[in-house]
């Protein structure tokens, strides 16, 4: 289970003096128990530790944009680093091709015609990619393949 391996390199991580993959792992660790103890009765299996890792590293991307614009090129690159530590727990990411095709394969299937059906199209697409596919990229996808 994903959440078993990333509590279990926490700890190496620690013995290792990693500070930066230790600080991240931590991170995520207590999103992850924020989300189990958060009274919804939701154990954390890989899809949502997934969501959870996503979202960490959407934010890390985002702090380091912030620093950067700041002029704090040292704090930039240490959440550029923290993002690439959790990057190694998601799924292997599909292709723009293997994307392109689920999208064709899914907008024939539901007989979507324009842009109107966008939202009907990513509805049935996100669940098949499984995670394995950045949902702006889908999206991009998506409006290119209903527009022509």
């Amino acid at each position: 289970m994903l959440k078993d391996q990333l509590y279990a390199d926490i700890i190496t991580a620690m013995k290792a003096r990693e500070t930066v993959k230790t600080e991240a792992l931590k991170m995520m660790k207590a999103e992850i128990m924020k989300l189990e103890v958060s009274g919804a009765n939701i154990v954390a299996d890989d899809e949502a530790v997934t969501q959870i890792l996503k979202r960490g590293i959407k934010q890390r991307h985002e702090s380091a944009e912030g620093f950067k614009q700041g002029g704090n090129l040292a704090a930039a690159e240490k959440e550029l680093q923290e993002a690439k530590i959790l990057k190694a727990y998601l799924p292997e990411q599909m292709s723009e091709e293997e994307i392109t095709k689920v999208v064709q394969e899914t907008v024939r299937e539901l007989g979507a015609s324009g842009p109107s059906d966008m939202g009907k199209v990513m509805a049935a697409i996100m669940p098949k990619l499984g995670g394995k596919a950045d949902g702006g990229l889908v999206n991009r996808i998506v409006k290119e393949t209903l527009t022509s």
